[in-house]
């Protein structure tokens, strides 16, 4: 009987190690009963960074895909004669790419994900190699034009490509600071990549790449070393990105040290939440970049930032807004499909499902999606000057 109760007692220890090891994962949804009442379901996969320095990226990037599945869920959404709901399962990668497979092919073999989001090129370059055969499609939220380019015909690029930023960023930087550059891009994949598009359009519109060196913001902390080798060059624009608050902290540090240039942000960093870290737009006065969605105006934007406002108590940002309008799509997008668990028929719908997306739920304006997977979106830029965000034109 002693040893009868020892076991038990272990039983449930492990039971609760177990448990304790999913939650520490990420958020999550694994009891399908109770995110949906006991209703249809289809699962709905998220890996990204919930931890570390990229960690209130990757939370915006969840609470968009949180708040539209909370919104469809009020009423469902019928496929075929029934009446689904969705049960948004998300873990933690730390902005591993290795992490974000792991969790992907946990999603896909235990929940029968046929979508699985993930916010950074590294993680999507990881699912890539797989998903395909495990018939998955990714929601690809990065601006890396690779990532369509790759020819995977399950993937979807939810932002537009990073090289239309080339030439407006570039002229614009030019024109009010001067030719010379100094790259600081993040070490990711997606930072390097970045740095090998915008160098050799910089030289070639005239410009000098004095300086160049990468910075890990999974280590890299304090970012006055960096900055202080950068300087010495004398650069008359920093380029600079990476997920908004340690990039903030690398331009307040610039101006630290007396630098008066320009900045260009590379569009994962955006310009109202750098100005939430560094308490005002005066440090990144000259900086070019997205413009903010508080700032945009399209059909549904003002509608979902009083709705995100209000559940979040702050402003979103264009993760929070393109993962809240990806998903409507998504959703879309099988009800033309008629079918909620074939990836690759769900694929072939997407366009209808950009067609059938209601006015109000139009964040952005999607057009279409290109034959390589990539949505096409009319994009807004927008420079700090005078203290405010001001719109900028791409001519």
């Amino acid at each position: 009987m002693k040893g009868k109760i020892i076991r038990m007692l272990l039983v449930g220890f492990i039971i609760v190690f177990l448990s304790a090891c999913i939650d520490s994962a990420g958020k999550t949804s694994n009891d399908k009963e109770e995110a949906t009442g006991g209703e249809n379901v289809v699962n709905i996969g998220y890996s990204g960074p919930l931890s570390g320095a990229a960690a209130y990226y990757g939370e915006n990037t969840l609470n968009g895909l949180e708040m539209a599945v909370e919104e469809i869920n009020e009423q469902g959404f019928e496929v075929d004669g029934k009446t689904y709901k969705l049960n948004l399962i998300a873990y933690d990668d730390k902005y591993l790419p290795n992490e974000t497979a792991a969790n992907a092919r946990r999603l896909v073999q235990e929940d029968d994900t046929p979508v699985v989001f993930t916010p950074h090129s590294g993680g999507i370059a990881a699912l890539q190699v797989f998903n395909e055969q495990e018939n998955f499609l990714i929601g690809a939220y990065s601006s890396e034009p690779a990532i369509t380019e790759a020819g995977n015909e399950l993937t979807v690029r939810i932002p537009p490509s990073y090289d239309g930023y080339l030439e407006p960023f570039t002229n614009y930087a030019m024109e009010n600071f001067g030719n010379k550059l100094a790259a600081l891009p993040p070490v990711t994949q997606y930072g390097k990549d970045w740095a090998e598009a915008i160098k050799p359009y910089w030289e070639k519109a005239g410009g000098e790449v004095v300086h160049e060196s990468a910075i890990d913001f999974s280590k890299d902390t304090d970012f006055f070393t960096f900055l202080t080798n950068a300087l010495e060059s004398n650069p008359d624009v920093l380029f600079i990105g990476g997920p908004s608050e340690p990039t903030a902290k690398v331009a307040q540090q610039a101006r630290d040290l007396g630098f008066e240039g320009g900045f260009i942000v590379m569009d994962q960093a955006k310009l109202d939440e750098m100005k939430n870290v560094t308490g005002s737009y005066e440090p990144l006065e000259g900086s070019i970049g997205t413009i903010p969605l508080i700032n945009a105006n399209y059909p549904g934007t003002e509608e979902f930032v009083k709705k995100y406002q209000e559940k979040y108590n702050k402003d979103p940002g264009s993760e929070a807004g393109f993962h809240y309008l990806s998903m409507y799509i998504f959703v879309e997008a099988m009800k033309a499909a008629g079918n909620v668990e074939d990836a690759t028929v769900i694929r072939e719908h997407i366009q209808g499902g950009l067609e059938s997306l209601p006015e109000e739920k139009k964040v952005y304006e999607i057009e279409k999606i290109d034959e390589n997977g990539g949505f096409e979106i009319n994009t807004q830029y927008g420079a700090v000057e005078g203290g405010k965000v001001v719109p900028v034109s791409g001519d």
